[in-house]
């Protein structure tokens, strides 16, 4: 799934997090600043944001933009050198673009969040009487809104564009690795469904969660220090008081209780889900067989392997039953989370409508980058199933030992043979 694709998987997904982490620590620690040797220096400290898509051309976000392309080809030229492989311009140089396209929309969304603010006390003003204005004005400061809206939006399409691309990418690799090693691989249950559906499924999986991994987790990173920054205006929490990092606190512990409850509630589904697809791929052979053979497919044994799979689809719907039971409850009150946090400052009047929608923007972005295995717990569920199957299918190739489950599936060699007991 991965060597087809990356070059030394295990060691260029390690080298790749270490010099992430390194081109991150050095802009922190010394790389922002070093870009007023070119000319292009940081905002002064105490400087009021820039509101509007003007920011996105300030000399900071232009040095940022180098500072970036040139980390990127730096670690191209790396393992362009060091290892090279035939789809490393997609694996290294198409990736980076997409991840500073999912970068550049969270920054629009950081923006958009700097607009809140003046804006709505702006409004506020207006509402309360204590603010003249015209038409015109109100209007400009609308379109500032507008003009970040289009660009995130045009952004978002690109990005979806070049990312549903890499996707195919992928799965071509993996379908050219897997047919040049046919005559190795032909002879297992469920051969052709895994080269073509499989690889398919896995993926679409991965443009979805991993396109929404990677923007948790750039969410989180450009929205906590606006969180940090907004949380000045609140001194208390409920019930607990007067705390350090009021806001912090509350988006992490409020998350860390979903998440948990989350995964405890759905810890067998991804075992339920990969013997729904043994029991679905058992059905499916007999009938394809039933296409050549007169004898295959018969009522009785379609019959019978029809009802192992509502047997375990029932078995998987009732498990879903509780799961779905504490995910929705949890969202449903996440909804309101960010005003009860913010109620004693509201009822005492320490913040105005401009801040309270800063921060409750913020605090929705931090606290949804962090529930991301909430949100996509499910997705995670499907993507486990069809990563099951490729391993099997690609322990042929390795002669690797698989655990018990999974060394039973690639066995099989009878159709509809299930095991008696197996573990979820």
């Amino acid at each position: 799934m991965f060597i087809s694709f990356f070059p030394q998987p295990k060691l260029f997904f390690t080298s790749a997090a270490a010099w992430s982490l390194v081109l991150v620590l050095f802009w922190f620690f010394g790389g922002a600043q070093l870009g007023a040797v070119f000319g292009l220096p940081p905002a002064a400290p105490g400087t009021p944001p820039i509101i509007g898509i003007t920011v996105f051309l300030s000399a900071p976000f232009i040095w940022f933009y180098i500072y970036y392309v040139a980390g990127v080809l730096l670690f191209y030229a790396f393992w362009r050198w060091y290892s090279p492989h035939p789809w490393q311009q997609w694996s290294i140089l198409v990736t980076s673009v997409i991840l500073f396209l999912i970068y550049f929309n969270v920054q629009v969304s950081v923006a958009v969040n700097n607009w809140y603010g003046p804006f709505f006390d702006y409004v506020q003003g207006l509402m309360g009487g204590t603010t003249n204005s015209t038409n015109a004005e109100f209007y400009a400061g609308a379109a500032s809104f507008a003009w970040l809206a289009l660009i995130g939006m045009n952004v978002s399409v690109v990005n979806a564009y070049v990312v549903q691309h890499w996707i195919f990418r992928w799965r071509t690799a993996m379908n050219d690795y897997f047919m040049q090693n046919w005559s190795k691989l032909r002879h297992i249950e469920g051969a052709s469904q895994r080269i073509q559906e499989d690889t398919m499924r896995f993926a679409q999986i991965m443009e979805d969660l991993g396109s929404s991994f990677v923007a948790s987790i750039m969410t989180l990173i450009a929205f906590l220090p606006v969180l940090i920054e907004l949380q000045k205006h609140i001194t208390e929490l409920p019930i607990i008081g007067a705390v350090p990092q009021p806001l912090i606190l509350a988006a992490i512990g409020w998350c860390l209780l979903g998440t948990l409850s989350v995964m405890l509630a759905g810890v067998k589904l991804p075992g339920l889900q990969f013997r729904n697809q043994r029991v679905e791929a058992a059905y499916r052979k007999e009938l394809v067989y039933g296409e050549d053979h007169a004898d295959r497919a018969q009522p009785a044994t379609t019959t019978e392997l029809f009802t192992n799979v509502r047997k375990n689809y029932f078995r998987l719907y009732a498990h879903y039953i509780y799961f779905n039971v504490v995910r929705y409850t949890y969202l449903q009150a996440d909804n309101i989370f960010s005003f009860i946090i913010l109620g004693p400052s509201i009822v005492a009047h320490k913040i105005t409508l401009g801040p309270m929608n800063q921060i409750s923007n913020a605090f929705g972005r931090v606290t949804g980058s962090l529930q991301f295995l909430l949100n996509s717990w499910s997705t995670i569920v499907e993507l486990q199933s069809v990563h099951k199957r490729l391993r099997a299918f690609e322990a042929t190739l390795s002669g690797e030992a698989l655990p018990d489950i999974d060394q039973r599936y690639l066995d099989r060699k009878k159709t509809g043979s299930e095991p008696e007991s197996e573990p979820a």
